[in-house]
């Protein structure tokens, strides 16, 4: 996979992207009581994250084709990471998570790393190191369960 550092022009397909697992992150599939959620993963609202001068947002393509893309804000927190399914169960969410990470420490992060993991990715972040630090949360039509990873000792 080639990774790159996002820009505005990847906007378009990271949206796409999302919206094709959206149904995995909204509690009713057709994404019903999400509307507000579903909206800041429009291409503007991509766009604007893109930009944002405290997001890392990086994108990994396979073959020309957009595969994966994953987004740390402020440095530790996890805020997106999401592989195309034609490209899932390859390793792919691994290895964008490795270069942030990677680039995360380069840049002063300790260790410790947090996400609001959808239900369904709960096992991929464990795989990560990642634990449970609360419940299952449910708000604005999406469930998580908030996570920790800590390095630092």
């Amino acid at each position: 996979m080639d990774i790159r550092i996002a820009n505005a022009s990847d906007a378009d397909a990271i949206s796409a992207l999302i919206g094709s697992v959206m149904h995995h992150l909204t509690i009713d599939p057709a994404g019903h009581g999400a509307e507000a959620f579903i909206a800041t993963m429009s291409p503007a609202s991509i766009a604007t994250t893109i930009a944002a001068p405290n997001m890392h947002y990086l994108v990994g393509f396979e073959g020309g084709v957009l595969a994966g893309a994953v987004a740390l804000r402020d440095n530790r927190h996890l805020y997106h990471l999401f592989v195309a399914p034609a490209f899932q169960r390859r390793g792919l969410a691994t290895r964008l998570w490795q270069a942030v990470h990677d680039h995360a420490r380069a840049h002063g992060n300790p260790g410790l790393f947090t996400v609001n993991s959808s239900i369904h990715a709960v096992p991929l972040y464990e795989a990560l190191g990642f634990r449970a630090t609360g419940t299952r949360t449910e708000m604005n039509g999406i469930a998580f369960l908030p996570m920790q990873l800590d390095r630092t000792m």
